[in-house]
């Protein structure tokens, strides 16, 4: 899915030269149509090369760049750019503003593809001494562009409202959108609760006049928003229709961004594995910035959540080359961590978590956003949470969990929020106990949360066998909490669970399906077929859920909530059957003798409903069980 860099050429004679170049300036800075610009400015320098003008060749070479750094992604046509800009410079005095621009350019492209910024911010002293508002104006962009690690965010801010000042200076459009442009991202990146009004200044300056490559950006965050509003079905979609526009743009971060927003869906519907073939693709394209390392880290993750711990620590180990602390600070930075402390987890690898933590606990209170606002992960918080939950500090676990809840509140990114509070449930189990009080709260709330929001909530990773898979059914009236693996479902009560309390509290253990039926199995007896098929407490215990039952029905049809309705219609019957088929004249009990089959099928059914409303609430959950429980004649459950 790469963008096309360079197009057909332009037919340019010598007397059009200035029309090429006069179009090239109104695509690039007016129409922020980056590939109708590279063909105007690439037709105008091939003519000027025959023409000799020093000036006009020197401003189509630097036409070419367009308005972002590494525009050109491919090693080909990088240096063929370049080397048409040395040829400019060669030919202009070295004192002239022209030349300036070219050198500030260039030394932009220099320092971005290295990771520095010392070259271009040495520069943007020497921009300011000249006087000349233009090369100012440029320089103060790409100096923007090159200081996006997230240390440099009040730097940042200072250069996008100079710009924006600058701009009345230059009377250039092109000018005024970028400065506007940046600070708009500039807030979102240091979480700003204001960042949207400028958001809304920058759409209300677009509707006047489209520029595509920041109304391309503004598209991009508005899939992060809708990604933090929890509407994954929207946002992949406005993902695709972004896509399609950052194409017409001519952005070469179409195929990445789009790859980065695709991911943060899958990753909190739980399906980032999915990712894996597009991910290995991805990662080897040469539309990808020479600095961005997020996709590599996020490879590392989709292998770790596939289960495939060798890719996984393979990737991880590429991430981390000689020393994680070497890793650029760019603006996909805090992305590839995040990864990278999930990946660390998944894999328990405490080293790198401890490395992790170190280099994130300055940015605890930034969001983890990549590159423009495209994609957000939530809190820092909740990366330092993590990477304290892997390396066993509870109590620290414990605080970051618990701010990165509140700050991805604060951010209006529920996915994060609901993400967050698991792990934060997860931690205190594992600090207070799996009956902590707390960790059960917060765990309940999460699946809630989850189950809203179509999620599917991780496991906990690193808890002793017996104490992690440990399977618990907990009757909280007309509802079951149901934990296993460190995950929580909260499921209507329902005859089925309560069979499945019962084989879930004896595992291993083979019971008889007329005693589950009856209510009537103990661990000192099994009783023999001729057992009442249910004893006085029994009874009165289905009596007292038909009574509940008989009321709910009630209460939903006067709310004429039908599917409400239906699904309690379907127990008060299967109820009503029971205590039936039960009892005998005068409402004595009737014994199960020969009956062992009906029990068999009226408890495997019972079950089997019970299932398949844990997996509606936690389809991992769900698979766990069905595995272990058998159902028939003799029913058990065997924990994996």
């Amino acid at each position: 899915m790469g963008v096309a860099q360079w197009p057909e050429v332009l037919p340019v004679t010598g007397s059009d030269l200035r029309v090429a170049l006069v179009e090239g300036e109104r695509a690039l800075r007016v129409n922020g149509d980056l590939q109708t610009a590279r063909r105007w400015f690439d037709a105008a320098y091939r003519q000027e090369e025959l023409c000799g003008d020093p000036i006009a060749l020197a401003v189509a070479a630097l036409g070419l760049s367009g308005v972002w750094v590494h525009e050109h992604r491919t090693c080909a046509d990088s240096e063929m750019v370049r080397a048409r800009q040395r040829h400019a410079l060669s030919l202009l005095d070295p004192e002239s503003p022209l030349a300036l621009r070219l050198r500030v350019r260039m030394r932009g492209e220099e320092d971005y593809r290295s990771g520095e910024h010392a070259a271009i911010t040495g520069l943007l002293r020497e921009t300011r001494a000249s006087g000349d508002p233009v090369a100012l104006a440029e320089a103060l962009s790409l100096a923007h562009h090159c200081l996006l690690g997230p240390e440099h965010g009040t730097t940042r801010l200072e250069l996008a409202r100079e710009l924006i000042g600058q701009a009345a200076v230059t009377e250039r459009r092109g000018d005024l959108m970028m400065g506007l442009l940046w600070r708009t991202v500039d807030l979102y990146l240091a979480a700003d609760p204001h960042a949207g009004r400028c958001l809304q200044e920058l759409r209300g300056l677009l509707h006047e006049h489209a520029h595509l490559a920041a109304g391309y950006v503004v598209n991009a965050i508005e899939v992060m928003l809708t990604i933090r509003a929890g509407r994954f079905r929207e946002a992949e979609r406005l993902a695709g229709e972004c896509f399609e526009r950052g194409v017409a743009a001519g952005d070469m971060d179409a195929t990445g961004w789009y790859g980065g927003q695709l991911g943060a869906i899958r990753w909190y519907q739980g399906r980032a594995a999915e990712l894996l073939p597009a991910l290995q693709d991805l990662v080897s394209s040469p539309t990808l910035s020479p600095i961005d390392n997020s996709y590599v880290a996020g490879l590392a993750l989709a292998a770790a959540t596939a289960g495939d711990r060798r890719s996984a620590a393979g990737h991880l180990a590429r991430l981390c080359g000689r020393d994680l602390a070497e890793l650029p600070r760019s603006s996909s930075w805090l992305v590839a961590m995040y990864c990278a402390v999930e990946t660390a987890h998944l894999l328990q690898d405490v080293a790198t978590a401890g490395q992790a933590y170190a280099l994130l606990s300055p940015f605890a209170d930034l969001p983890v956003i990549g590159s423009l606002g495209v994609v957000c992960f939530g809190s820092v918080h909740h990366s330092l949470g993590m990477a304290a939950l892997t390396i066993g500090d509870l109590e620290r676990a414990v605080g970051h969990l618990r701010a990165a809840v509140r700050a991805n509140l604060a951010l209006g990114h529920w996915p994060a929020a609901a993400l967050s509070r698991c792990r934060l449930g997860q931690a205190l189990a594992l600090r207070d106990g799996p009956q902590d009080e707390a960790a059960l709260a917060e765990q309940a709330a999460a699946a809630r949360e989850a189950a809203e929001l179509g999620m599917v909530l991780p496991a906990v990773v690193g808890r002793a066998d017996g104490a992690g898979r440990a399977c618990r059914f907990r009757r909280q009236g007309r509802y079951w909490q149901v934990e296993l693996g460190g995950r929580v479902a909260q499921v209507d009560h329902s005859v089925g669970m309560a069979h499945l309390a019962v084989l879930v509290a004896n595992p291993g253990r083979e019971i008889l399906a007329t005693d589950l039926a009856a209510g009537t199995w103990s661990r000192e007896v099994e009783f023999s077929s001729e057992q009442p098929v249910l004893d006085e407490p029994a009874r009165d215990a289905y009596r007292e859920r038909l009574a509940e039952l008989q009321a709910e029905i009630d209460e939903l049809e006067a709310m004429n909530d039908v599917e409400r309705v239906a699904a309690l219609r379907l127990e008060h019957e299967w109820l009503l059957a029971e205590l039936s088929a039960a009892t005998g004249l005068g409402g004595r009990s009737r014994p199960f003798a020969g009956s062992e089959e009906r029990a068999r099928i009226a408890v495997g059914k019972a079950i089997r409903r019970a299932l398949s409303r844990i997996a509606a609430v936690d389809p991992v959950m769900g698979d766990d069980l069905r595995a272990a429980v058998r159902t028939g004649l003799r029913c058990c459950y065997r924990p994996r």
